[in-house]
């Protein structure tokens, strides 16, 4: 019967490793990174080996040694126990020989122990239950950072391109009144003035194009490549900006059955339930099998060959050591059942605050396409007058251009980050295809 117990138990193992340890089609570590970078390729690296996801898989496979451990309390243990004895014989004994060394081959099983040993079975199976939902949780929270710092590369480069576009227009300004100083048209406090904007532009530049090396090397360390810093990355067509936004009450349903890190504390409070019934056992009888076989050095009629017995064994007395051993579980228990309840608050806030992000986000992206529409005649006018030779703002036009593309990027990546969180916080791993439209971007 134990046999087939733990062959079910390995299937069952074999089963839950399939879904949440699913072995990555990514390439090694070692493997450098394609140029350039697309977002579906470092989502794929999610579930490769990262110091921070090693963290949880040590804990889950502890957790599953753990289990193995108390399910071997009632197994067969077979010992051998060896004496090498001397002793002074009776002056009756027939045998007065001095040596009464002696082997023994003993068998024993635990029979029952009246719910001891089975409250903590279940408390391991519970225990380990929740880490495999702690490994889920972590699963979701590495494709969140990668996703944030895949973003946070395109939108340092999108910022340099302003940046380096308003500073050439303060420098070209700066440069034009020094040209023109000369005919005494231009005072040296208005030269100065452009030259102190140059400055600070420059500046700004400058710290821009610090946050480009600084992202991408965010990125290649989430990628677990910390020297393989990638150049180019090619921007997603997200298909999460077409999703249509559910009802806030179906969301939070959803949320607070299916959200790892909830399911992760109620397999902890299941398992402080059953640690408490441990503890409570801890006064009860056990029934337990042994099987000697023994052999002596000196034979004599009360020595036997074989011996089986059933032994019962009844605690008389253990002071207050059960009862101090159940508080202390019990406390425990109500600690945990606080945490539960602390976090299905905090997860029904975060629902609520991302489904009012996203309601918020998509009013700004309709913000956002109509003012890109504006700069783009604004940009197709200024250009007209520059070619005919009349006094234009085309550089102005440019940089403005090119904002309005920084501010529709920071749009687009804040409303995709917002569904990725509202997609783990509903149990859900993050899905390439829902975040990049199929055929683009990949």
């Amino acid at each position: 019967m134990t046999g087939d117990k733990a062959a079910m138990k390995s299937c069952i193992m074999a089963t839950l490793a399939a879904i949440f340890l699913p072995v990555s089609a990514a390439l090694a570590n070692d493997t450098p990174l394609p140029q350039p970078l697309t977002l579906p390729f470092a989502l794929s690296l999610a579930d490769e080996a990262h110091p921070e996801l090693e963290q949880y898989r040590a804990r889950l496979e502890a957790a599953e040694a753990y289990g193995e451990e108390v399910n071997a309390l009632d197994d067969f243990k077979i010992g051998l126990e060896a004496q090498l004895r001397l002793i002074e014989p009776s002056h009756k004994a027939q045998d007065d020989t001095r040596n009464d060394s002696r082997i023994k081959l003993k068998l024993q099983k635990k029979l029952y122990d009246f719910g001891r040993t089975e409250a903590a079975r279940h408390a391991a199976e519970s225990a380990h239950l929740g880490r495999q939902w702690d490994y889920m949780d972590a699963r979701q929270k590495r494709r969140l950072e990668i996703m944030e710092n895949f973003f946070k590369v395109i939108l340092a480069d999108l910022q340099y391109l302003r940046d380096n576009e308003v500073m050439t227009m303060a420098f070209l300004r700066w440069k034009k009144l020094q040209d023109t100083q000369e005919t005494g048209k231009v005072s040296d406090i208005d030269l100065l003035e452009k030259e102190n904007i140059f400055r600070r532009e420059f500046k700004k530049r400058t710290l821009t194009e610090n946050q480009q090396r600084i992202s991408r090397s965010r990125l290649a360390i989430s990628l677990n490549r910390p020297e393989d810093l990638p150049s180019q990355l090619e921007p997603p067509v997200l298909g999460s900006l077409k999703r249509e936004l559910g009802e806030i009450e179906d969301l939070t349903r959803q949320a607070l059955n299916n959200n790892p890190h909830l399911k992760a504390l109620r397999a902890r409070v299941a398992a402080a339930q059953q640690d408490v019934e441990y503890a409570r056992a801890g006064g009860r009888p056990t029934i337990r099998g042994e099987v000697e076989a023994p052999a002596y050095n000196k034979v004599t009629g009360s020595r036997d060959p074989l011996a089986a017995a059933v032994i019962l064994e009844v605690p008389l007395s253990s002071g207050s050591a059960v009862d101090a051993g159940v508080a202390r579980k019990q406390a425990v228990l109500r600690e945990r059942r606080a945490q539960l309840l602390h976090a299905e608050q905090d997860v029904r806030q975060a629902v609520l605050e991302l489904w009012l992000e996203l309601k918020s986000l998509k009013v700004h992206m309709d913000e956002m396409n109509a003012l890109a529409d504006y700069r783009e005649l604004y940009l197709d006018r200024s250009r007209a007058l520059y070619e005919l030779e009349v006094k234009s703002d085309l550089g102005d036009a440019e940089s403005r251009i090119v904002d309005v593309q920084l501010q529709r990027a920071q749009t687009e990546f804040d409303m995709a980050m917002a569904w990725g969180r509202l997609d783990a916080l509903t149990g859900k791993l993050i899905a390439v295809d829902q975040q990049v439209s199929r055929g683009e971007g990949e």
